[in-house]
């Protein structure tokens, strides 16, 4: 029987089929498996690089864009920090412009330092200044400028990673080096953090989320997310606040824009500053931490869940034991 058996797998091979009962287990856990780990890149590694980047690299045609990605480490190779997430930080020097182009993938630009820069989407030239986040929505032209006399560096979000799981990529060059650009008066495609901020500050007591505390979503003008495949928020920790733990099957990136704390990810403590970014992939326990006694924090992030949500997969979990936290396992040292 068992040779029989053998040469049935076999045969099956050979006409390029698969047995479901062999590997159901790998193809439907019973929970989310990712291979992705929580991870953190600090400030000063990433804005050294950038710098030495921009010694080293000329934004031309061939160089397209002088961006550093953040690479997960639980999947070497994969040009990715989570599953559906791209996340990279992209600097700009006086006097350069970034070619325009357009390309599937939709890109957030929140800007981290300098000012004189700006972005030019579909003609529209959008001015980047700390704090403000800046869309370029699947294929529309986009280039960026520096008319400043400083660096400017942004994060960067896209969804690069599900864009080439699902084979759905193109993309093209504008036929000039830049767009013809003229004003945005209304900001179709960006949000000012001169707004922002305001909006932010006027949450109180009663906005505040157990595992969140006092959290922002950027909207279209529909009152949905800014993209179909990603989420922006923003988000303030209050002096002394320390959120529930939970997990759900979205991932993130978020970047420390003002403040200092701690996040436990699957159980390590994270420990950040201003700058610093970090991943928490799908089904990942996660809570956020502000120890100081007088600042608050800021964090911005990127969100894959309106994928999740379209598609229905959408699910969350609250931390229930330990009054909501998890032990503390391991300090992250890198």
């Amino acid at each position: 029987m068992g040779s029989v058996l053998e040469e049935f797998y076999a045969e099956l091979e050979r006409r390029r089929l698969v047995a479901l009962w062999r590997v159901v287990r790998g193809l439907m856990p019973s929970q989310p498996q990712s291979r992705f780990l929580p991870h953190l890149w600090r400030w000063k590694d990433l804005r050294a690089l950038a710098t030495s980047a921009a010694e080293l690299v000329v934004v031309d045609r061939a160089a397209e864009r002088r961006v550093l990605g953040l690479e997960n480490p639980g999947v070497p190779g994969s040009c990715a920090a989570t599953p559906t997430l791209w996340a990279a930080v992209q600097i700009l020097l006086p006097g350069e412009v970034a070619p325009a182009h357009r390309h599937s993938q939709g890109a957030v630009r929140f800007i981290l330092q300098g000012e004189g820069a700006y972005t030019t989407v579909e003609g529209e030239k959008h001015v980047m200044r700390r704090g403000d986040l800046v869309l370029t929505p699947s294929w529309l032209w986009h280039d960026h400028g520096n008319v400043g006399q400083e660096p400017t560096i942004w994060f960067d979000g896209l969804d690069i990673p599900l864009v080439a799981t699902l084979d759905a990529s193109f993309f093209e060059q504008f036929h000039e080096h830049a767009q013809p650009a003229g004003e945005a008066p209304n900001h179709r495609w960006s949000y000012p953090w001169t707004e922002t901020a305001p909006a932010l500050m006027r949450r109180g007591e009663g906005d505040a989320t157990p595992f969140d505390d006092l959290a922002l979503q950027y909207v279209n003008g529909s009152g949905g997310p800014v993209l179909p495949t990603l989420a922006c928020w923003v988000q303030r920790l209050r002096p002394g606040v320390y959120t529930r733990a939970h997990r759900h099957v979205s991932s993130a990136v978020y970047v420390i824009f003002e403040g200092s704390g701690f996040s436990v990810l699957g159980g390590e403590r994270f420990g950040w500053g201003p700058g610093d970014m970090f991943a928490v992939p799908p089904w990942t326990w996660h809570e956020h931490a502000n120890p100081s006694s007088e600042r608050e924090a800021i964090l911005f992030s990127i969100q894959d869940t309106p994928v999740l949500q379209a598609l229905g997969l959408y699910r969350e979990e609250a931390y229930e034991a330990h009054d909501g936290r998890q032990p503390v396992t391991r300090e992250f040292a890198g």
